[in-house]
């Protein structure tokens, strides 16, 4: 924000990026008045009389499958009035991926479209292209995920965008990044999060390397283009300028892998996979319950071990030569997992979690959904919340983090049908009449 203002009494000012200046009370806590962003977009209504934080700023996404639309996702949560151009007829592959319902209805769209618009787009045609190029003049932010050149072939890169919207942000996701021989490759996040180094670290040493249940280098690429779309604006709204963001696959997954290469270069140590804990970090593994369950417990520090050998009954082992200290216990780490194994078996997975809260001991226990849908703390704080979908009525789905004091985000509606709001947006966006849009309409450019 930017104050200006004259000596005594002062009018105070606001800058709010892509908008006109408007004064400060208008623009806090104004969600559903008839003021008007730089005279154009109105702030929404907002439960609890709130803005978001994203509110007044337009995205196209344009990506497919999981990487750019969960970006989308994350910016949309958020508040942005997020459009995902689809193919039309067809729509984003994503539209059928994952597990469906009883009746063949696919689970995963509902979430990851959630809080979005849906418009038709050919984007192999010229026309539909143009149709691009003036949809840009009034968007904040482009997220897409195509194939490294893909938006060049259609005339849509990013210095022909800026030269006609300077302030225009885009986010480019793909598995390599845009520059590097490795630029124009497929990049699927398997890929990816091995030669990111994720994949020869996960599973047990007598065995091959294994992937997680998700698609989690895609997740880390969105992830990082909704960063990289902050930052951008944050610059934005210093400079009045836009930039690119070149956000790859591999180098998500490189990016939350801790020390590990590092630990080579000056070390020669070579991180390698170990199952269920982390080598010289003990205590902190899945031990087994007299119930058949399995708990987690952290307790590698040195008051956390003493407070859980107390419990244990056997407060000794935190003066045991062998466990006394971090170092120790890192060099006898099955040993003293073993005698962890031995009393957690001697007790229920449940009343345990409850007598280690209550040492102050970390502990939990491994979460399928079900567990989540009951548990008590996530009822609390509505970590799962439930959204009408018209196909399937209410729907269970993780809510929306971080949580703002302020300007929380909030899941208003599951994904969009395909083209559902193609002819609001040429409308409100580019003042188009019905004729206009008919005309597209039957030329299938939408």
């Amino acid at each position: 924000m930017r104050g200006s203002g004259r000596t005594g009494r002062r009018r105070v000012q606001c800058r709010i990026d892509g908008l006109d200046t408007i004064p400060l009370a208008l623009s806090r806590g104004s969600c559903g008045s008839d003021v008007g962003l730089g005279g154009t977009r109105p702030w929404r209504t907002c439960p609890g009389g709130s803005m978001k934080a994203l509110d007044g700023i337009r995205v196209l996404e344009m990506g497919q499958l999981i990487a750019g639309p969960f970006c989308g996702q994350l910016l949309a949560d958020f508040g942005a009035e997020v459009v995902k151009i689809e193919p039309p007829r067809v729509g984003d592959a994503m539209r059928q991926w994952g597990r469906t319902d009883a009746e063949g209805h696919p689970l995963w769209w509902p979430v990851i479209a959630r809080n979005k618009k849906s418009m038709t787009l050919d984007l192999r045609k010229s026309e539909a292209q143009e149709l691009v190029r003036e949809l840009v003049a009034s968007t904040d932010i482009i997220v897409e995920n195509f194939r490294a050149g893909r938006m060049e072939a259609w005339g849509l890169d990013y210095e022909t965008l800026k030269a006609i919207n300077p302030r225009l942000i885009m986010v480019r996701i793909t598995g390599f990044g845009q520059t590097g021989p490795y630029s124009n490759r497929a990049g699927f996040a398997a890929v990816c999060e091995a030669m990111g180094g994720m994949r020869y670290i996960g599973g047990y040493p007598d065995r091959p390397p294994v992937r997680i249940g998700l698609s989690i280098g895609d997740t880390l690429a969105g992830q990082s283009g909704f960063q990289g779309a902050l930052l951008a604006l944050q610059h934005r709204h210093v400079t009045g300028e836009g930039q690119m963001v070149d956000a790859s696959i591999y180098e998500s997954v490189l990016s939350v892998m801790e020390s590990v290469v590092t630990e080579y270069d000056r070390g020669g140590h070579v991180r390698e996979r170990s199952g269920s804990f982390l080598p010289g970090i003990a205590p902190s593994n899945a031990y087994p319950t007299k119930d058949g369950d399995t708990i987690i417990i952290g307790a590698n520090q040195d008051s956390l071990f003493r407070r859980l050998t107390a419990l244990m009954g056997q407060p000794e082992l935190a003066d045991d030569a062998r466990f006394a200290n971090h170092q120790a216990r890192g060099r006898n780490q099955a040993e003293i997992d073993a005698i962890i194994g031995e009393w957690t078996q001697t007790q229920e997975a449940h009343p345990l979690v409850e007598l280690l809260a209550e040492a102050g001991v970390p502990a939990g226990l491994t979460y399928r959904a079900h567990d989540m849908l009951e548990d008590p703390h996530f009822i609390a704080r509505e970590s799962i919340v439930r959204v009408e979908d018209e196909t399937l009525g209410a729907t269970a789905m993780q809510n929306v983090f971080p949580r703002l004091s302020a300007s929380p985000g909030a899941v208003e509606r599951t994904g969009p049908k395909l083209g559902e709001h193609t002819r609001p947006v040429l409308r409100e966006w580019l003042d188009y009449d019905d004729a206009r849009i008919d005309a597209l309409e039957a030329a299938e450019i939408i």
